[in-house]
């Protein structure tokens, strides 16, 4: 009501101040606070996570009118827990985790982005130690971290390989020492997503060793493994965060593929414990996971019906759960742009 006592100079200024606010509204930052959002990975932030801290530098969630803060996680099985219990608000886990979870007891997480599109998990083993697959295995000391996705895939990959699963010797540890416990060789084994070789081998030479990859995909585990994941709560309560929340993964992943060294530059900027090269190395064949032909076709962070089928069958034969249990109920990518 103001602007009818306002003069025509008064009144023309505010009338073209309204058009240009109009014309630039989708880039003008909100005007109200912005949400405060805590965001947990599934891993320590090797290079695999630059996406996340370097996006986090440039700005892509302040974008989205999100006050970010990222912290590493212990494992899918950890993370997946966190959401569940609302200790963060999103976090990555492996998608065989949060089937498992919500199959078994009810966990009220959803994967709510797909991310690799083919799994990278694998065994991490010395040349030295003469190990070459998957066979034979028994008695050998495997590390494992709580509700590690990999533990949850092994039973499997193990009775394919012709080993008995229940005579592995699981070493629980903490996922920052496992290499260094392998290297030490106090290890025979250690799980490890394929895409962190370069710098754990890296790390291995300066021993005199050499770290040989196991990669489950050859024993026929083709399917889907880390993605973004919320609490039902989240979902139904705060969709517009949540799709705020997954654009800003969305533009930090496309940027971190078109600039790559820029984005390690940022992520060793937030975390200088990483070096340049490992993490080069880790983004490079993360993105490989991430935008491939299956992405291409079905659009990002969205699934293949058949993959996602295959999926929930590797995890629920592998860990003996009803395999007629609807696995669509853990999942919800409605709200990805």
């Amino acid at each position: 009501m103001r602007l009818i006592r306002f003069g025509r100079r008064r009144r023309a200024i505010a009338t073209a101040g309204i058009v240009v606010a109009g014309l630039g509204f989708a880039a003008a930052a909100p005007s109200f606070a912005a949400d405060k959002v805590h965001f947990q990975t599934d891993w320590i932030p090797s290079g695999e996570h630059a996406m996340y801290y370097g996006g986090w530098d440039k700005g892509f969630w302040k974008e989205q009118g999100i006050d970010i803060n990222i912290t590493r996680g212990y494992g899918s099985g950890d993370t997946v827990t966190k959401i569940a219990g609302k200790a963060a608000d999103f976090g990555v886990a492996d998608i065989g985790a949060v089937f498992t979870a919500r199959a078994r007891t009810g966990t009220p997480v959803k994967t709510i982005m797909t991310l690799y599109t083919h799994s990278p998990h694998s065994l991490f083993v010395l040349k030295s130690s003469g190990i070459t697959n998957f066979k034979g295995l028994e008695g050998k000391k495997i590390g494992i971290t709580p509700g590690n996705s990999h533990r949850v895939y092994f039973p499997k990959v193990a009775e394919k390989a012709g080993t008995d699963p229940n005579k592995i010797v699981w070493v629980n540890t903490d996922g920052a020492a496992m290499a260094a416990l392998l290297i030490a060789k106090r290890l025979d084994a250690a799980p490890f997503y394929s895409i962190h070789h370069y710098y754990q081998n890296k790390a291995a030479q300066k021993a005199g060793e050499e770290i040989v990859v196991l990669p489950f995909v050859e024993v026929g585990f083709a399917i889907y493994a880390a993605s973004i994941i919320a609490n039902d709560d989240m979902i139904k309560g705060n969709p517009d965060l949540v799709r705020r929340f997954l654009k800003a993964v969305e533009n930090a992943f496309k940027w971190a593929k078109a600039n790559p060294e820029e984005t390690c530059q940022m992520h060793v900027k937030r975390v200088p414990e990483v070096a340049f090269d490992d993490c080069m190395g880790s983004v490079k064949a993360t993105l490989g996971f991430v935008f491939t032909d299956s992405a291409n076709k079905f659009g990002f962070g969205k699934y293949d019906p058949e993959r996602l089928k295959f999926t929930w069958e590797a995890v629920a034969e592998s860990q003996g759960i009803d395999p007629k249990w609807d696995h669509k109920q853990a999942i919800d990518v409605s709200l990805v742009p």
